[in-house]
Formats: structure tokens, sequence, C-alpha cells
């Protein structure tokens, strides 16, 4: 049975940027998961489906747009949108003692390196990070760290992190999430890695339009089927997600 949701639209931040919210219609505080497009400015709309099978599986989900072109790379709207679920997600129904930070593709990495960092946000950390086709041997857009690296330095509670790439993804091979999975466990991390039958869009359960070159919403079941996985391990990795 599919849940009803609320789904509305704020801004945050000084610049007035959009952040859609997806509140599942339930009375239990529900976990909470901040999830961050790919480069494509302002494309927070690409992870619709993505974000309401999330919320149809009982979490609050917030997908901001934010611009990779920025001048910092997007790290202060990355930053201000977190400011936002972090003072707001309670009065929403959020359980904020279980954040989830996840992206997609460019927003991968980002989600991911707060996990590993604990200077970056006064020493907040999420207590559990989802990357979803990322690429993890560049520097972070917020820490400037690269993923691997930063397993090397000072070392911290572990977090839970899950990695979901599409085995047939043809703009991010695979290959990144694989070994960055082998990293992380090599550090004594909790990993987790997925690679369901999709390529880059489908995992998001999207497709590419060359037309508009911008995904939009998925016909093909690949694409289906694979979005319906990464769905169900947000609401995995909130479900046993480490509590602040």
């Amino acid at each position: 049975m599919t849940a009803e949701l609320d789904v509305t639209t704020a801004t945050y931040g000084p610049d007035a940027k959009a952040i859609d919210i997806y509140r599942p219609t339930q009375a239990a505080p529900a976990p909470v998961v901040l999830l961050w497009h790919g480069v494509g400015p302002d494309e927070r709309d690409v992870l619709a489906p993505l974000a309401e099978a999330a919320a149809q599986r009982g979490l609050l989900v917030y997908v901001p747009d934010w611009r990779p072109d920025a001048e910092d790379g997007g790290r202060g709207q990355l930053l201000e949108s977190l400011r936002f679920v972090r003072e707001h997600a309670a009065s929403h129904g959020g359980d904020t003692d279980r954040t989830v930070l996840a992206g997609w593709s460019a927003g991968a990495s980002a989600a991911i390196s707060l996990a590993l960092a604990s200077e970056a946000v006064d020493g907040w950390r999420p207590s559990a990070a989802v990357g979803i086709a990322g690429r993890y041997d560049r520097p972070s857009r917020i820490t400037g760290t690269i993923a691997t690296s930063a397993l090397s330095g000072p070392a911290l509670p572990p977090r839970p992190v899950w990695l979901v790439h599409g085995i047939s993804d043809a703009i991010v091979s695979s290959s990144y999430s694989v070994e960055f999975h082998d990293a992380l466990r090599e550090h004594g991390w909790t990993a987790h890695l997925e690679t369901p039958a999709s390529d880059h869009a489908g995992v998001i359960m999207t497709e590419y339009d060359p037309q508009h070159n911008r995904c939009r919403p998925a016909q093909a079941e690949h694409a289906r089927r694979a979005g319906l996985t990464t769905a169900d391990i947000l609401a995995t990795a909130a479900s046993i997600a480490i509590r602040q």
C-alpha cells in the first residue's frame, strides 16, 4: 500500500534557494534524509521520484536546489541546506537524532565527506551516509579532502556508509564505489555496496533526456527496480543509523 505524502516547498539560506520537503503522514517522528542532486545546477526535481519513494517508506526527505557552478563549488549552499534541515526537521515531524546525508553523482562525495570529517559543521556528523553513483577520488566540495585520504586521517567513530552504483553506469564507473567500499572496510568502517543492473540515471529512477539535457522520470523497468533499491537502502540506513 502506498503511503500518503505531504510535499511542500520552502526556501533556505541567503540565496533563497528552493528545498522540497517530502513528509509521510504518520504520527511517530520520522528519520530524516537530506538528499543532494548532481552537477546540474538547481536540479532538485530530478530527485523527485527517489524522494517520493523514500518518503513512502516513512522518511522525512529534503531535496534542495544548489549550484555546483557557484564560485565556491556549491559549498555554501550545501551547508546552508544542512543548516535548514537541522533547524527545522523537528518541527516537520523528523527525528533529528537520525539524520542521513545522501547524494547522487556530484552530491555523493559531498554527503560522504561529512561522515568522514569532524570539523566541517561544528563537530556534527550524520548518523549514516549514502553515496549514489559517485566517485570518491576527488576533493569534496565541502571539506576539500579526498575521501580515501580522510580515512587515513585522525580516527573517528565510524558511521555506517551505504554505496549504490549501477553496474552499467557509463558516466561514472562503478569501480569508484567498489574501490571506496573496499577502503572503508579496510579501515574498519561498516560499509555496504549495492550494484543494481542499471545506469547512472537509473539508480535514482530516472533516464536521461538528450533533447532537454536533463533527467526525467524513467519508464524502463531496470530503472524502476534500481530506484526502488536505492529507496530501500535510504530507509535501511535511516532505520539502523547511530544516534548522535
